[in-house]
C-alpha cells in the first residue's frame, strides 16, 4: 500500500465528548463477555444464578395445624385464628411459619392450586437479595405445607365434662314449651349460641354452658332483648392461690321467663290495670317481646307490661291454649271501629260440640272482625260456666266497675278445621342441637311435643309479623315444585289441602346442604 494514497476520514461526533468505554472481560466460569467494571466476582448473571442461592436456609416444606370442629388454624404458640382457604390471612400465616424469611425481601407470594382433598397447601414465593455491591438477585421457589388435624383447646373443652366456667339456666314455669320454640328460632337466626360449649335440655327449660363469663353475660343481654326475663346470679369458688390471692369461680345465672304466653287469657290485678292506662283487667296477650303486650278485645285498647313492672308484682295467666274451645260463627256485625290489623265486631257464636245437641248461642265482641265470616270456626275461651281458681278474677267479678262487663266468650284466633295435621309444607325451620342427656321423652311426652311443634308451625303460617322475625327455608318439596316437570304433581298436592294460609316462596331462604338442615315432619 502506498503511503501517499489519500484515505477518507470520519469526523468526530461532537456529542460523544471524552467519555471512556468500560473494559470488557470474560466470565471466569463460562467465558461469556461481561462488563468488568460492574461484574461480581468476574461472573456473569447466569453463573451467579446457578452458583448463588439466596433462599438458602429457608425450608421448602412445613406443617399447618387445623381444627376441624371450629375451622381455625394454629398460630404458634397458642393462638387460633380463622382464615378462609386461599385468603390473605392464611397466606400471612404460611409466611410466618418459615424460618429465615425475614433476612430477604419478599416481592411476591401467591397460592398454587392443589386438589381440595390432598391436605396440601402450596405457596409460590418470590424474593430479592443483594449478592454483591449494586447487584440484586431475584429468585422464586415453592413451599409445600401439610395440613395436620389438631383439636384446639376450646373444642377439647367442649368434649370434656365440667370444664365450663359459666352456665345460663333458662326456665319458664308453664306446662308447655311454646315460648322455647320461638326462643330457639330467634337464637338460631341471630347466632346467639355460637359461643356455647354445650346445650342441655332440662325438664322446665334449657341450660347453656360457656367457657368464659363474658360470653354468658352477652347471651343474657340477648335474652333480655327478645323476651321479658328475671336474672339471678350466683358463683362458686373453685380454687384460690394463697400467695397471690387469685381466685377462680364458676358462675351460674338463673334466667326465668315470664309465664305469660301468646294467646293466653290474663286477669290483671285491678291496681295494675289502672296504672297501665285504665285498661279492662280481663285481657288477651297478643304478643311477647321485651314486654308483655295486652289487648282488650271489647274495645281494642292495648297496653304493655314491662319486665320490671311484671316482676314487681307477678301474675299468672288465667287460661292457656289447651283450654281454648272451638266456636262456630253464626252471625257477625262490624261496628266500624278499626285499629291496625284488628276490626271490632259483634258476633253470635255457638260451640261446635253443641251443634245438633242444643241451640245455645253466645254473644260477644271480638277483634277478629276483619278475618271472620258466618260459618267460620274460631278458637276462644268460654267464660260463662267456667271455674277459675284466681283471686284476680274473683276481684273482677266483685268489682262494681268491671263485674258487669265480663263477656260470655272471648275469641282468640281463626281456626281452620279442615287443615291436615303434619302436612308436607314447602318450608321448614332449623332446629338447635341439644343434649337430651338422661331425660329421653316417653311416648306420650313425645306426642305432646310433636303437637306443640305442629301448633307452632301453624302460628307461623297464620301470623305475618311472627314470620318476619324468623328465618324460614325452602324445603326439598318446594325445590321440586319449581321444576317444570314436577308442576303437575305440586298442583295436585295443593288442591288436596286448600284450607289454611300459605307462605309465599318469596319469603323463604335458600337452603344449602352444608348447613345440615333436616325436615321436621
Amino acid at each position: 500500500m502506498d503511503i501517499d494514497t489519500p484515505m477518507g476520514m470520519v469526523p468526530l461526533d461532537p456529542n460523544m465528548g471524552t467519555s471512556r468505554t468500560g473494559a470488557t472481560i470474560l466470565c471466569c466460569n463460562c467465558g461469556a463477555p461481561i462488563d468488568g467494571t460492574s461484574s461480581a466476582g468476574a461472573l456473569c448473571y447466569d453463573c451467579i444464578k446457578s452458583t448463588v442461592d439466596i433462599s438458602q436456609g429457608i425450608p421448602r416444606d412445613g406443617t399447618l395445624h387445623f381444627c376441624r370442629d371450629c375451622d381455625r388454624w394454629l398460630m404458634p404458640p397458642n393462638s387460633w385464628v380463622t382464615a378462609a382457604p386461599e385468603s390473605r390471612e392464611l397466606l400471612s400465616l404460611c409466611l410466618k411459619r418459615l424460618r429465615n424469611l425475614g433476612k430477604v425481601r419478599i416481592t411476591d407470594a401467591r397460592f398454587v392450586w392443589t386438589e381440595p382433598h390432598s391436605r396440601r397447601v402450596r405457596v409460590k414465593i418470590t424474593i430479592q437479595d443483594s449478592v454483591a455491591d449494586g447487584v440484586l438477585m431475584q429468585q422464586s421457589f415453592e413451599v409445600v405445607y401439610v395440613v395436620a388435624y389438631q383439636q384446639c383447646r376450646d373444642c377439647a373443652k367442649s368434649y370434656t365434662a365440667n370444664v365450663w366456667r359459666a352456665s345460663v339456666q333458662v326456665r319458664q314455669k308453664v306446662t308447655h314449651k311454646r315460648t322455647f320454640l320461638l326462643l330457639e328460632q330467634l337464637i338460631l337466626k341471630h347466632q346467639a349460641h355460637r359461643d356455647t360449649i354445650n346445650i342441655k335440655e332440662e325438664k322446665d327449660g334449657i341450660d347453656f354452658y360457656f367457657s368464659q363469663q363474658n360470653q354468658a353475660v352477652s347471651f343474657i343481654n340477648f335474652l333480655k332483648s327478645v323476651v321479658p326475663v328475671f336474672v339471678k346470679e350466683s358463683k362458686h369458688l373453685i380454687s384460690q392461690d394463697t400467695h397471690t390471692g387469685n381466685k377462680s369461680y364458676k358462675f351460674s345465672y338463673s334466667v326465668e321467663i315470664v309465664p305469660v304466653c301468646r294467646d293466653d287469657l290474663v286477669a290483671l290485678p285491678l291496681k295494675l290495670a289502672r296504672s297501665i292506662g285504665h285498661i279492662s283487667p280481663l285481657v288477651l296477650c297478643h304478643r311477647i317481646g321485651t314486654s308483655v303486650n295486652l289487648l282488650d278485645p271489647n274495645t281494642l285498647q292495648t297496653a304493655e307490661v314491662s319486665a320490671d313492672i311484671y316482676w314487681r308484682a307477678p301474675f299468672a295467666p288465667l287460661a292457656g291454649a289447651p283450654e281454648m274451645v272451638e266456636f262456630i260463627i253464626m252471625d257477625i256485625e262490624p261496628t266500624g271501629q278499626r285499629k291496625g290489623k284488628w276490626g271490632l265486631s259483634e258476633v253470635t257464636v255457638a260451640k261446635s260440640s253443641d251443634l245438633g245437641v242444643n241451640d245455645r248461642t253466645y254473644f260477644a265482641r271480638t277483634h277478629l272482625g276483619n278475618l271472620l265470616h258466618p260459618g267460620d270456626s274460631a278458637m276462644g275461651y268460654l267464660i260463662t260456666g267456667s271455674n277459675f281458681n284466681s283471686e284476680a278474677f274473683e276481684a273482677i267479678e266483685e268489682s262494681k266497675a268491671f263485674g258487669s262487663t265480663i263477656p260470655d266468650v272471648i275469641l282468640v284466633k281463626k281456626h281452620y278445621p279442615n287443615r291436615r295435621k303434619n302436612k308436607k309444607r314447602n318450608w321448614k325451620l332449623k332446629r338447635m342441637a341439644k343434649d337430651e342427656g338422661e331425660l329421653l321423652p316417653k311416648a306420650s311426652d313425645q306426642k305432646k311435643m310433636d303437637d306443640e311443634y305442629e301448633a307452632f308451625l301453624r302460628d307461623v303460617e297464620e301470623d305475618e309479623e311472627l314470620r318476619a322475625a324468623l328465618a324460614l327455608y325452602k324445603s326439598q318439596k318446594a325445590k321440586k315444585a319449581q321444576d317444570p316437570d314436577a308442576m303437575s304433581v305440586a298442583e295436585t298436592e295443593m288442591t288436596v289441602d286448600d284450607d289454611g294460609p300459605k307462605i309465599n316462596m318469596e319469603e323463604l331462604l335458600d337452603d344449602f346442604d352444608e348447613l345440615g338442615i333436616q325436615d321436621q315432619e
